[in-house]
């Protein structure tokens, strides 16, 4: 850990959504990198209000979310619903909080930075208070993207993820489970969260379908959005399929990427393993290529299957990440790590 970070003052944290599998993941990585908290404050809705977790040995009582929650509180975490997040985000950074949402509430304004540390950090020196975290899917992909972004420019990419059930929250996890013993039972799965069964299944659709957005859904739209917002290309051309499948924890994106130079499947190799945050893990003649299974509980985004597309000088990858971690959890304290060493909280 940076050492400005390390010898920063105890902090006053706040973390709302912290029942979530998100908030949860966020208690563990605060945690596990020793972050300088002094006092957390566990917050969440109404309904998840008076229960109780730990935090570091601590038993703490979760109070309801509400704006005078946030009196005396230096940093929060918003990782719940957006209609809580665009209520309450205002009301906490009027008190002289620093926000950061995991939440799709605040990504597309202009007046907030949408971050990944690795890529992006110093859009945070204009921040306003209010800093968004990617959508778990995107941080995966972008941090696959940038490293050929630098070493020979993008022009285009083609995406199609295959998504874990726990992006889409603690019920959709719970669902996978139940119909999996359903099936074990020989019994009809049931489905209440996605709108079919996901056990021994796949989905292409992931969130819901826009009318407005020609037969995409919103997380497709996320996806081409957000990525041209983090790498700074606002006319990247993006093409994108979002699938969900019943794997537990990992989000996994097959791409297909044109660079506006050439770029060998070697030298994109030694670029993408040279980025902080990616390791490309990749030999075909051994089997090697990266797994949901690989990255469940860790950090790093595994990179794979690098090599050059059949018809194009186009490169195909395969990349996989933590959903709950890189990909929410981790990327947000980063995010309030970077703050601290950028002197900015």
């Amino acid at each position: 850990m940076a050492s400005a970070v390390s010898s920063h003052p105890p902090l006053s944290v706040a973390l709302v959504g912290a029942t979530g599998l998100v908030g949860e993941t966020i208690l563990e990585v605060l945690a596990e990198r020793d972050f300088p908290v002094g006092r957390l404050l566990p917050l969440a809705s109404r309904r998840s209000s008076g229960r109780t977790l730990r935090f570091r040995g601590e038993e703490l009582a979760v109070r309801e979310a509400e704006p005078a929650a946030f009196e005396g509180v230096d940093l929060v975490f918003f990782a719940a619903t957006g209609s809580l997040s665009k209520e309450l985000a205002p009301e906490a950074v009027t008190r002289g909080a620093v926000v950061i949402d995991k939440s799709n509430t605040w990504r597309m304004d202009e007046r907030v930075p949408l971050v990944i540390p690795e890529i992006n950090p110093a859009a945070l020196e204009e921040h306003e208070g209010i800093i968004a975290c990617p959508n778990c899917t995107t941080i995966g992909v972008a941090m696959a993207l940038e490293p050929l972004r630098r070493a020979a420019g993008l022009r285009r990419v083609v995406v199609t993820t295959l998504q874990a059930t726990s992006g889409a929250g603690r019920e959709a996890s719970e669902e996978l489970e139940a119909q999996l013993a359903a099936l074990a039972r020989n019994e009809e799965p049931v489905a209440t969260v996605f709108p079919s069964p996901i056990a021994h299944n796949v989905l292409p659709l992931c969130e819901r379908f826009d009318p407005d957005d020609d037969g995409y859904s919103t997380e497709e739209m996320k996806l081409l959005h957000e990525t041209r917002k983090i790498l700074g290309e606002p006319d990247l051309d993006v093409s994108m399929t979002c699938v969900r499948v019943p794997v537990p924890v990992g989000h996994s994106a097959s791409l297909l990427v044109e660079c506006e130079r050439a770029l060998s499947p070697e030298k994109a190799r030694r670029a993408l393993d040279a980025f902080p945050g990616v390791r490309v893990v990749d030999d075909c003649a051994r089997n090697v290529f990266p797994t949901p299974r690989d990255v469940a509980g860790g950090d790093e985004v595994l990179v794979g299957r690098v090599r050059r597309d059949l018809t194009s000088e186009r490169l195909w990858l395969w990349q996989v990440v933590d959903n709950l971690r890189k990909g929410a959890a981790t990327n947000g304290v980063q995010i309030a790590e970077t703050l601290i060493e950028r002197g900015l909280l």
